[in-house]
């Protein structure tokens, strides 16, 4: 994975490019300290990912996005967004624009690296597990539910990440009622993965837990308000509330 870092903090640049350095499968492209150099090592480097913070001279990194979405490119790399600022509003702003990731300051090296790996593994798995017809029948819900699950911080590489994302596909497409996890949400996807209502159950609650302890969970907390507060939400309120707010941006969209 090749990736060109863009950030004003010179010494977190050189950082992040020593630690990329001694890992095999991360490559550092080039570095960029505004948004204009972005723009150029963008067009000139072609990388698959531009690892991206916001605050920026010149042009920020909400205007990167906006203007590399009018670059001739032969392949668009994905925007995985690094930034101090984890508001609601900035974070829907992020997403509309076409950023693929999100990640808040600060963070571990080993988490940063860890979250780009299971980034590009999930858009592989998602690419060769959808048609065509079912993509374009689907993708505008389906992108905001995977939106907020990866903002939750649910680890993509997950069983339970999968399972989440359709049943909260479930819930937007034939409504949530109260026992319908366990009556008809839980079995329906043990029967299409080949396993049981019980091992849905647990890897969704795998999932949440790993969200909950090592992702970002203020973001949660917001999700799920007025109902989770220091206790983690339950399977059924993440479900919920994920297949919600699918709906609820799609309306303001």
């Amino acid at each position: 994975m090749r990736i060109l870092i863009v950030d004003n903090n010179v010494e977190l640049c050189h950082a992040l490019q020593d630690y990329f350095d001694t890992q095999h499968d991360l490559e550092v492209a080039g570095l960029a300290y505004d948004g204009e150099q972005a723009l150029s090592k963008i067009k000139e480097l072609q990388p698959d990912v531009v690892l991206l913070d916001i605050t920026m001279p010149y042009l920020d990194g909400l205007g990167v996005i906006e203007r590399l979405q009018t670059l001739s490119l032969q392949r668009k790399p994905k925007v995985f967004v690094i930034t101090a600022f984890g508001t609601d509003n900035l974070l829907a702003r992020l997403m509309a624009l076409g950023a693929d990731y999100f990640l808040v300051k600060p963070f571990k090296l080993e988490i940063l690296a860890q979250r780009l790996r299971e980034f590009a593994q999930s858009s592989k798995e998602m690419i060769a597990s959808e048609t065509a017809s079912a993509l374009e029948s689907r993708l505008t819900t389906d992108q905001k539910v995977t939106q907020l699950l990866h903002s939750m911080g649910v680890p993509p590489h997950y069983k339970g990440f999968s399972y989440l994302k359709e049943a909260a596909l479930m819930c937007t497409e034939d409504g949530y009622f109260a026992g319908g996890l366990t009556k008809e949400i839980y079995p329906t996807l043990a029967a299409k993965y080949h396993t049981t209502a019980s091992g849905v159950e647990a890897a969704i609650r795998n999932a949440i837990v790993a969200a909950w302890e090592h992702g970002n969970t203020s973001f949660i907390r917001r999700l799920c308000e007025p109902y989770c507060d220091e206790r983690m939400p339950t399977n059924s309120l993440i479900i919920a509330k994920v297949a919600e707010e699918s709906q609820v941006n799609k309306t303001r969209a």
